[in-house]
């Protein structure tokens, strides 16, 4: 009897605990009055979060650092992209090179023709790829162009906007100070790299995801393969950017936080010119260290390519 007595106190207890459990997460995870946004990587978090701030919430699922050309989702993603209200996404063959982000849409029911799906990059003039082969397929890094990050940032607003009028002012307001801050630092950007000799004008990366960043301000741009696929840092490769730094006489080298750096590190001992310092394309860097906003990472760049190029 007394047995008995004990498992129902017991099972009383646990039902308990579990409804206080399940009664605290529906309170907090309420934020139902927030809207619930997925992003794709993380610069695109980064505008939805200066623009949406605390009336969005969002998961982004590329993670910090890693390569948005190529993502395998997890469970999480499924029911992330299957329960937002709005999904943004690069586009220009970034997501949909590898068909990773494809396949989520149509797993997660959002491939329709009126889904909730924006590409940001909406408006931009697309720079094409060199490589043979390849000369129709759009270079997706339009974001180094900060100018473009502009074009970002508004088609941001108008999506938000449209998924959730009642907070229209609050978008407009965020979206109008974000894009004045992105304004001068295009402008001052422009100005610093001006500033530079024009022969020491030539930054090498181990992607080619500087042609819009090239085109925009007056710098030259190198590679060692072009865009993140399979076939990278391989020996015809090599041998041709060795002989594009040697024939240009390129005194810096640069390497990105999302790449393996190892194919920079022998283009540096082939040629002898030292890796000046990391940057960032494809990835923000970690929240609380150097690059960890849109604003910071395009910063950082600046500074760390026209500190390597001066030496």
């Amino acid at each position: 009897m007394k047995l008995k007595i004990w498992l129902l106190s017991v099972i009383s207890l646990l039902v308990f605990a579990l409804v206080a459990c399940s009664s605290g997460t529906n309170g907090n995870e309420a934020n139902s009055d927030k809207l619930k946004v997925v992003t794709t990587y993380s610069i695109i978090y980064d505008i939805v979060n200066q623009i949406g701030g605390e009336k969005v919430e969002i998961h982004s699922l590329v993670p910090i650092g890693k390569n948005p050309h190529e993502y395998d989702p997890l469970p999480e993603d499924v029911m992330k992209m299957t329960d937002a209200d709005a999904v943004f996404y690069n586009g220009l063959n970034l997501e949909e090179g590898g068909a990773w982000f494809n396949k989520l849409l149509k797993t997660a029911d959002k491939s329709g023709e009126n889904a909730p799906v924006y590409r940001v990059s909406e408006g931009v003039k697309p720079i094409y790829l060199e490589t043979k082969g390849l000369e129709k397929e759009p270079d997706p890094h339009a974001w180094m162009n900060i100018e473009n990050g502009i074009l970002y940032a508004e088609n941001v607003k108008k999506a938000l906007i449209k998924e959730d009028p009642d907070n229209k002012e609050f978008y407009e307001k965020n979206a109008k100070e974000y894009i004045a801050e992105l304004q001068k630092l295009h402008d001052d950007t422009l100005n610093k790299i001006q500033q530079l000799p024009e022969e020491k004008r030539f930054l090498i990366s181990s992607e080619g995801a500087f042609k819009y960043f090239g085109n925009a301000y007056g710098i030259n741009t190198g590679y060692i393969w072009e865009i993140n696929s399979e076939s990278q840092g391989t020996p015809d490769q090599i041998r041709d950017v060795v002989s594009l730094i040697e024939t240009n006489n390129i005194p810096a080298l640069f390497v990105e936080t999302s790449v393996d750096k190892r194919s920079m590190e022998t283009v540096s001992k082939e040629t002898q010119v030292p890796i000046a310092g990391t940057i960032f394309t494809d990835s923000l860097g970690k929240p609380g260290e150097d690059g960890d906003t849109y604003l910071k990472m395009m910063k950082w760049n600046t500074e760390t390519i026209i500190n390597g190029l001066q030496e």
